[in-house]
């Protein structure tokens, strides 16, 4: 029985023979869009469509490969990244029909991939705020055949084209995203039949072709099978978006339910140790929970998640979290404030956040953002009381919508940004594609 630590199978080095007419055809090239606003620390690298699936979300990068999840596309594209400056698609894979692979993550050469239904491809909603005012449980009312759960996947036997060697079912809705930096155990937002919404499930993966849920844990109310009286509020959401664990800490952000510290020691039974929220007065949407363990902080993102600012403005928050029965939240990431009409543009403010995972670019003095149709932001935070904006790129509109949706704005949707060490920025956008960007300190 294969075990999370035996080695996997070696790759193999396999060359195919090119034919001379084949060669002699110039190579295919990415195409190239406008740049975006140039910075004076941040320039532009390269671009790539992904094999004609722009609509990338999450972003991860092993032994020169970037793996790319989709948020429309039902599948994973895997990129060599050998080049940065010419990203070459060489696979795409599907869980099957209906079923969305958005969120990934990559650790000990294996992926550990999200199965859930394509909310959109079902068509519940037409409009970003169909999907963030409204328990999942309840709005997702035209179901089509899809898979929920966990799989598994092996990336050290061949990089390029990663295997399934496992999966685990979780019947419900599926996974919205997790969080794993290698070890034993999975942080996992999931729906499970009976519930609301996404709540947080511990996964054990001392045998990894046999994973196992060995805890839950979700806020107050929202286990309606058990009788549990939901409390949200009319056009609220509460839901894990995803926990980052740092040590025994686990931070969890809850949508417009708020942000929690708990002790996740024990695997079996994670405890609770605080929970604040600013929604209201604030619009909610908490989605990232960056921890920077040395300093005792967490950085964390709200996501925005109506066009054209109708809620008004989100932001990315510095909590103090020296006493975890008691978090403060001390400053807010300045608003990008280089041009005047983001808000006309679409949708403006933040999404997400560079999780600063082993073997990526970490500090936790510089934090990377996305800021939807305002692109990457930068920010100082030696003072964590005053942060400073210190870089930005914003990219061209999208020629091409790939969000069905009808009532969505047109325009770009930077999501998620993985650094690497030497500064090289991976970025998707859901509308738009991949841009190589490199940060120049």
């Amino acid at each position: 029985m294969l075990t999370r630590r035996d080695s996997l199978a070696g790759l193999a080095g396999l060359a195919a023979a090119v034919p001379l007419a084949a060669r002699a055809q110039p190579a295919p090239q990415p195409p190239i869009p406008p740049e975006g606003i140039p910075s004076r620390t941040i320039k532009h690298i390269s671009y790539s469509d992904q094999g004609g699936r722009a609509d990338g979300v999450q972003v991860m990068l092993n032994r020169g490969h970037i793996y790319v999840g989709h948020m429309f596309s039902d599948g994973v594209t895997t990129l060599d990244a050998s080049d940065p400056r010419n990203l070459k698609p060489v696979d795409f894979f599907t869980a099957g029909p209906n079923t969305r692979t958005h969120h990934l993550q990559v650790a000990e050469d294996l992926m550990l991939l999200a199965n859930g239904a394509n909310i959109v491809a079902m068509q519940s909603y037409d409009s970003l705020r169909g999907y963030f005012e409204n328990t999942l449980a309840d709005s997702l009312t035209n179901r089509k055949p899809f898979r929920a759960g966990l799989s598994i996947h092996d990336i050290k036997t061949n990089p390029a084209k990663p295997r399934e060697i496992a999966f685990l079912q979780m019947p419900g809705i599926g996974i919205n995203r997790l969080w794993w930096a290698g070890g034993r155990y999975a942080y996992v937002s999931a729906h499970f039949d009976g519930f609301t919404d996404h709540i947080l499930c511990i996964v054990d993966l001392q045998n990894i072709t046999r994973p196992e849920i060995v805890s839950k844990w979700w806020l107050p109310g929202m286990n309606r099978a058990a009788g549990e009286v939901d409390h949200t509020p009319k056009g609220k959401r509460y839901a894990l978006h995803h926990m980052i664990v740092a040590g025994n800490r686990g931070y969890a952000a809850w949508r417009d339910g708020g942000f929690t510290i708990h002790d996740v020691s024990d695997a079996h039974n994670p405890k609770l140790l605080s929970h604040i929220n600013w929604s209201p007065p604030y619009p909610g949407g908490t989605h990232t929970p960056l921890p920077l363990a040395g300093r005792k902080l967490a950085i964390v993102a709200d996501e925005s998640n109506a066009d054209y600012c109708a809620k008004g403005l989100f932001y990315t928050w510095v909590i103090d979290v020296r006493a975890d029965e008691n978090p403060v939240p001390i400053a807010t990431m300045p608003t990008p404030n280089d041009r005047s009409d983001y808000c006309k543009l679409g949708n403006f403010g933040p999404h997400n956040l560079h999780e600063n995972r082993p073997g990526s670019f970490q500090s936790e003095e510089t934090i990377f953002a996305t800021y939807h149709d305002a692109g990457v932001r930068v920010f100082d935070i030696r003072n964590q009381y005053a942060p400073k904006e210190i870089a930005s790129w914003v990219p061209p509109p999208p020629t091409k919508m790939f969000d069905p949706r009808p009532n969505v704005a047109k325009c770009a949707m930077t999501c998620d940004c993985y650094v690497a060490r030497d500064g090289l920025m991976y970025v998707s956008d859901w509308n738009a594609g991949m841009h190589v960007l490199q940060y120049e300190s």
